[in-house]
């Protein structure tokens, strides 16, 4: 039973009327009005022939599998297609196989496709006209006002599929480009520019505004969300291009802006062909899986379809809810949950030496500052040195051919332990790297957008608390970046496979953190000193004004990659005996206190100041283990080239 006027049936009979109807028209139209008699058997005869060969013609060409209410332009340039093979075939049939042809005039065989096309073409935008009017005509004017900020394809494309919606009314487009004032899109006049949103939104009496600039640059996105903010509209934005490139979202969705909208910059690009080229179809390895970097490498080398994916995490929560993740949304790739530690010399060797990686990216450590000061300063260096030493070693042992290990920009010039241990990482990686096959690249930035310890969740836990904002220091700054960038970098540079090299990515200008506590104040609704304080609670252990990326022996060694904004230092000569002989010295004397480890690592590291609340009344005992990192003649062995794998205790 039909049920829909839609269906395929009724539409190919409509257009086999539509032929019949273009064929009498086109006589009507040639004669003006009156067909003389001695036409009259041409077109009886030639109306039978298009209506069998059109009619045959328009169903070969597909117009019947799509639905009348989503006509579109491909439905028209088919209709088009179609139209003129039946105006090409149409006389040939009607002249060699009916040899009729002196009783048609050719003028019929021109008009005649002309107006099949109008009919076609109209009874298809006259339906959908109607059909979206009865479906969402009534609705429009419910919707809430809303301003579109933006006027290229995104916004014009927002603004049509608006006009279906119960939700929202577009009541204005703003534009900054020059010569859009005063013109339409989809009816909805352009207003003005963006930074007429104050008094625009008050007249308007708008509310809501929704930024369609997905290709744009992000400071251009981050003005019109500040412009949102200082006019008290609430802000929604579609996704920028590089959110639509890694999967995360679809260029439809409109979701709500966030503080990195008000602080971000242009993300750097990477090459995903060098990318796919080291990736696809190979196992790799990432420890720290279940971390906020570790855990968007493995979305993103998920992406690359590797062979298999080897997820090394010492958190067993945070494994199972990576586990669920990729189940869900990327249920082809073959993930290995593997609960482990870096430190555990015996479970790293094993699963190595199973999966054999191609690639090891090594994110695992601890990273925050004023936690590793003091009591857990060994910690810190038993996890992030000692641990990135048995990954590294391992490496080397089973031939891995790439290592990646995750630095951080509290590395250069450290006035802490953490940064202190994680140049002591890079210079394991460094070290290593002129011995065995292996690969080694490292990679260092600065803070991360949204990290778990991250100071934005921070300031927006407070504000949600109702204050004070707190901040250690009105002038401290620090570089930002998003983590999808920040795990971009890292892929990136592991295929650049230049063994012992530190890439630095340029994170432009950093941002003071007292400007960004009253961004996201007034981002949440508030104003600073007003109805939300913002508290100055002075340095914390470890913690200093700025942060750098470059080491001053680095400056002058910087060399470009063929990624615009990722550079790279050259390693650094290493005396290989007595960094080996420097790191057992770290391993014995970080079994007394935070003191001794402190000592150590200002000899090992030279351009580590120490910024400590040294407490005198407590001394901190590290856990003791009787086996030596290396003996003087394992280094010797070392020296020679000879792979022996060491335990740490």
């Amino acid at each position: 039973m039909i049920k829909r006027i839609h269906h395929p049936l009724l539409v190919y009979l409509s257009d086999v009327i539509g032929v019949a109807l273009a064929w009498w028209g086109a006589y009507l139209i040639r004669f003006n009005f009156s067909i003389p008699a001695e036409f009259i058997p041409g077109f009886q005869l030639g109306l039978i022939v298009v209506i069998a060969l059109q009619g045959g013609l328009l169903r070969a060409f597909g117009l019947y599998r799509s639905l009348w209410l989503f006509a579109s332009l491909p439905d028209l340039l088919c209709i088009a297609r179609a139209v003129v093979v039946a105006a090409v075939l149409t006389p040939l049939v009607v002249v060699v196989a009916v040899r009729y042809a002196p009783e048609v005039p050719r003028l019929v065989y021109l008009l005649q496709p002309m107006l099949l096309a109008i009919y076609m073409g109209g009874s298809r935008a006259l339906y959908r006209t109607w059909k979206e009017f009865r479906l969402y005509g009534g609705l429009r004017a419910q919707g809430q006002p809303v301003l579109v900020l933006g006027g290229g394809e995104a916004a014009v494309n927002l603004v049509r599929d608006l006009s279906r919606s119960a939700e929202w009314r577009v009541v204005g487009v703003l534009d900054d480009t020059p010569g859009h004032r005063g013109r339409e899109i989809h009816g909805c006049e352009v207003l003005g520019g963006i930074a007429e949103l104050d008094w625009l939104a008050e007249e308007m009496k708008v509310g809501h505004a929704i930024i369609a600039m997905p290709s744009e640059g992000h400071e251009k996105r981050r003005v019109a969300a500040s412009a949102c903010v200082r006019a008290g509209v609430k802000a929604l934005i579609l996704p920028g291009i590089e959110d639509v490139m890694t999967g995360r979202v679809n260029l439809s969705q409109v979701r709500q802006v966030d503080v990195e909208d008000l602080l971000g910059r242009d993300p750097v690009r990477i090459h995903t062909a060098e990318v796919r080229e080291y990736l696809r179809g190979k196992a790799v390895m990432v420890t720290g899986a279940g971390g906020s970097i570790g855990a968007e490498l493995c979305r993103q080398i998920a992406r690359f379809e590797p062979s298999v994916l080897v997820c090394f995490e010492l958190n067993e929560f945070a494994l199972y809810r990576l586990t669920e993740e990729f189940a869900v949304h990327f249920p082809t790739v073959q993930v290995v949950a593997i609960a482990g530690d870096v430190k555990d010399s015996i479970r790293v060797d094993e699963i190595i030496g199973r999966f054999r990686p191609h690639v090891i990216f090594h994110a695992a450590a601890y990273k925050h500052v004023p936690l590793m000061e003091d009591d857990n300063a060994w910690q810190a260096v038993r996890n992030n040195v000692l641990g990135t030493w048995q990954m590294a070693r391992s490496a080397v042992a089973f031939d891995v051919p790439r290592f990646v290990l995750v630095s951080t920009d509290k590395a250069v010039n450290p006035t802490n332990v953490m940064g202190a241990t994680k140049r002591l990482a890079e210079r394991v990686c460094q070290a290593l790297a002129l011995q065995g096959k292996t690969q080694f690249e490292i990679v260092r930035f600065g803070n991360v957008l949204g990290s778990h310890g991250s100071v934005i969740p921070l300031f927006e836990e407070q504000i949600k608390r109702g204050g004070p904002v707190t901040i250690t220091h009105p002038d401290i700054v620090r570089y930002f970046m998003t983590i999808t960038e920040a795990a971009q970098l890292v892929l990136q540079a592991g295929g650049l496979a230049k063994g012992g090299s530190i890439y630095v990515l340029d994170m432009g200008e950093p941002v003071k953190i007292m400007d960004l506590a009253n961004r996201l104040i007034r981002f949440y609704g508030y104003e600073p000193g007003v109805n939300m304080q913002v508290k100055v609670t002075g340095l914390r252990p470890g913690e200093k004004l700025y942060e750098e990326l470059l080491m001053d022996s680095e400056q002058d060694k910087m060399a470009k990659t063929a990624h615009n904004k990722i550079f790279i230092a050259p390693p650094m000569q290493i005396d290989l005996e007595k960094f080996y002989t420097d790191l057992q010295r770290l391993k014995d004397s970080a079994r007394h206190n935070s003191d001794e480890v402190v000592d150590v690592l200002q000899e090992m590291v030279p351009t580590y100041h120490p910024n400590r609340r040294v407490r005198a009344d407590h001394t901190v005992v590290a856990a003791t283990g009787n086996t030596a990192l290396f003996s003087r003649e394992e280094i010797a062995q070392k020296l020679r080239g000879t792979e022996h794998p060491a335990e740490e205790g």
